[in-house]
């Protein structure tokens, strides 16, 4: 709001300048009622906002001081009038009423953001805009002071609570103006009606997303590029029913309550996600019944981010590979994507979950501190409900507080105080006095918070009751009421019928406890690409378990099977493809690790990831540091595509045969899960780099010819590769044995049979 959208940790400077106290004939006069009962907030520093106050200044000292302090915002109070409105301001006994003086207040210093707390002052606004303030908050009509106090306390509770823009946090503390003021006819202080279109107003424009649109090559090189420019991205997302508990009394649920409280929850996530940061992502599987949709160069990402109060969301991206391997095009396209969508919350559709609340719902202190409630469901985007319930328990978090939510699907808002309470319910309260009911309803409280009905011990499942004894009990507690010829009605509201024969409770009707089942979130099956064309449905793929060698050579037609299969499973697990680098770096058996090493360089700074590249340049590439030593990025790569590439997976052997050949390996090696630590280093540094080189290496196994995933083995001697389950000589011991670090060294069955016939060669010369 107040600073650049990169310096988001920056504090707000609020300068406030308010009117002198009442002159001492003026304290002993007789104070209305309300506003004895209202609890006006101070203006006063905390969380991100420093305030510094000013009392009934001169200009001069209003000049002076907004050149040393050099706020964010200036706050221009006006002076309280007997009628409990609020009027211009005066300085120094000078009235500032013309838009000439008040603009000739703003000279060499200009704040991001002034608030005019006086009535009528357009005229004021748009000559403080014209002089160059980018926003301007000011109000057309008149107003009363209890009014203008709940709007500056929303406004400045947004502030202190989150890092936000001007545009965002004046919609979300205009929406609590709206659900509060507007709503229960308490702009002016008699409390009469006044248009929906009053209320306060912001000039200025609002804050645009820079996204860059990503070159596109001709047409004439490749057949992705002939399809034109590719979708910039798509989020893929579920919605789900939240329930909100609103601090309140009962009222009728029509578009006068939740039209602000829908308008107040898309601001307060549009100021999560306009702050929000990328930290990481991972290339995943399109959604079931999505695959077959995609057009070519299409990707999928799981995206990690942190919103502006440090909410933790994953999000499932796709789009083009140009947009998903660039963090801040892609960290830019999401911002975008969310926030332009204006009505990420919404009610449901002729939903029967908004029924008429309660005058007296149940009441617990720790939601809204006891106060009244009433319950409002909603339709949430799950990352939205991710956000809304991981901010609910902070107690330094007030926007919730500011549209009153006092409990977030059964988390009560940890941010509400007594004060707050008493400052909504006062709004509440004088919607009654002035007449205007609001079409109250009486219903049952909400299910989750109806309490339990009396009962001195658990009944058993055959329990027979008879008439006497329920006439027993009502007349030895004292507690009962004759309701009707057939009703009796306890003192704490519950009817129960009055039976006239033996009852049997049956179990088949008896209601299971409802509770909410918490899904895990699990990565999406594989799609098999073929079953997805051909306008079926589709089918998640598992991979067949790994058949045993029967023999040690593979039939021709089994080893054509198993390199479709594998085929289709390398492709689906990498959805790319990317497009080639184009370096004239040299073939990679001839490649130093200085060239090497620039080339990866270069390929990352051009695909966005400048945080992998240190300021030292390549005397400081890679800063990973693995066993005490620079990580070996030049033998990590080598090694992983003469095996295959990454996503052979499990086939590579990473400690055993990856980690032993690297610089960082030693002899007295004691690091445990080195394979993990290999994978997450090459994935970050090396794998978008191995998809846009043709390095990788096919192997096959020396034994079955085939390329299948398996216990790869490396021959000491020829070098060749082998699936340790082909070789069928006795012996050998497990696979284990070879994998580990100081393991044993393979030797295949061609090396060991030369070896021995040059043994008995050797023997017989020398004999």
């Amino acid at each position: 709001m107040f600073h650049t959208q990169g310096a988001l940790k920056h504090t707000c400077n609020l300068l406030a300048v308010l009117c002198s106290e009442p002159a001492e004939s003026k304290r002993n006069q007789d104070v209305s009622e309300e506003k004895r009962r209202f609890p006006f907030p101070e203006i006063a520093s905390s969380g991100r906002l420093e305030v510094q106050t000013l009392k009934n200044p001169t200009p001069d000292e209003f000049r002076k001081s907004l050149d040393s302090l050099q706020p964010n915002l200036v706050y221009l109070q006006g002076k309280q009038l007997e009628n409990e409105e609020v009027g211009s301001f005066p300085w120094g006994g000078v009235e500032l009423s013309s838009p000439e003086a008040v603009s000739g207040l703003f000279s060499s210093t200009i704040p991001t953001t002034v608030y005019l707390e006086v009535p009528d002052s357009e005229k004021l606004a748009k000559s403080l805009h014209s002089k160059g303030i980018p926003y301007v908050i000011y109000w057309k009509n008149s107003f009363s002071c209890y009014a203008a106090s709940h709007f500056r306390n929303a406004l400045l509770s947004v502030i202190q609570s989150s890092s936000c823009h001007t545009w965002d946090a004046f919609q979300l503390a205009d929406a609590s103006f709206r659900l509060y003021c507007l709503r229960n006819n308490c702009v002016l202080p008699g409390g009469e009606k006044v248009d929906d279109e009053v209320g306060p107003n912001l000039f200025g424009e609002p804050p645009r997303i820079t996204v860059d649109v990503p070159e596109i090559e001709d047409a004439g090189e490749d057949e992705e590029s002939t399809s034109g420019s590719l979708p910039a991205i798509k989020i893929y997302d579920d919605d789900v029913n939240m329930r909100f508990l609103i601090c309140g009394v009962a009222s009728s649920l029509d578009s006068r309550l939740l039209s602000p409280l829908e308008d107040g929850l898309n601001a307060l996530l549009s100021i999560e996600m306009r702050g929000s940061k990328l930290h990481n992502r991972v290339s995943a599987l399109p959604p079931p019944l999505q695959a077959g949709t995609f057009s070519r160069g299409v990707v999928t990402m799981r995206c990690e981010l942190s919103t502006s109060s440090s909410a933790h969301i994953s999000l499932l991206v796709s789009g083009s590979a140009q947009t998903c391997f660039d963090d801040q095009l892609l960290e830019n396209h999401i911002k975008s994507e969310i926030i332009d969508k204006s009505e990420l919350i919404h009610v449901p559709p002729n939903s029967d979950e908004n029924k008429p609340p309660v005058s007296e719902p149940r009441r617990s202190v720790s939601v809204a501190c006891g106060a009244a409630v009433f319950e409002v469901c909603m339709k949430v985007p799950t990352w939205a409900s991710q956000v809304l319930r991981q901010l609910a328990p902070d107690i330094s978090y007030r926007n919730f507080v500011a549209l009153g939510i006092a409990s977030i699907q059964g988390l009560a808002v940890a941010s509400f105080e007594r004060e707050d309470a008493e400052r909504l319910l006062f709004f509440c309260s004088m919607q009654g006095k002035n007449g205007f009911s609001n079409n109250l309803k009486i219903s049952s409280p909400p299910s989750w918070l109806r309490p339990p009905p009396p009962s001195r011990k658990r009944p058993s499942i055959c329990l027979e009751i008879t008439t006497s004894g329920l006439n027993s009990l009502a007349a030895g507690s004292r507690t009962y009421i004759k309701k009707e010829e057939n009703e009796l009605l306890l003192s704490n509201g519950v009817s129960l019928p009055s039976m006239t024969h033996t009852r049997r409770i049956k179990i088949a009707a008896l209601r299971p406890i409802p509770h909410v089942r918490h899904q895990k979130m699990l990565p999406f099956s594989r799609i098999s690409v073929a079953d997805g064309h051909d306008g079926g449905p589709v089918k998640a793929n598992l991979p067949p378990p790994p058949a045993k060698h029967n023999a040690g050579i593979t039939p021709p037609s089994h080893r054509k099977s198993s390199s479709a299969s594998l085929a289709k499973q390398v492709i689906s697990l990498n959805p790319l493809p990317l497009k080639k680098h184009g370096c004239g770096r040299s073939p990679l058996h001839v490649c130093s690790e200085e060239e090497f090493l620039k080339d990866v360089m270069q390929f990352l700074i051009l695909r966005g990831h400048n945080r992998l590249i240190p300021q030292g340049g390549i005397a400081e590439f890679p800063d990973a540091i693995l066993n005490a030593k620079r990580l070996d990025l030049f033998n990590l790569y080598r090694e992983v595509v003469t095996r295959g590439g990454f996503h052979v997976g499990n086939g590579i052997n990473w400690k055993g045969q990856v980690f032993s050949k690297m610089r960082n390996h030693t002899v007295t090696n004691r690091m445990t899960g080195v394979g993990n630590t290999l994978k997450r280093h090459y994935e970050t540094y090396l794998l978008e780099y191995e998809l846009a080189h043709d390095d990788v290496d096919g192997e096959c196994c020396l034994l079955c010819r085939s390329s299948a995933p398996g216990d790869w083995v490396n021959c000491g001697l020829c070098g060749e590769w082998a699936h340790f389950g082909c070789d069928r000589r006795p012996g050998l011991g497990a696979f284990k044995d070879y994998a580990k670090t100081d393991g044993l060294e393979y030797i295949c069955p061609q090396c060991s049979v030369t070896s021995y016939k040059k043994k008995m060669k050797s023997g017989n010369g020398y004999s």
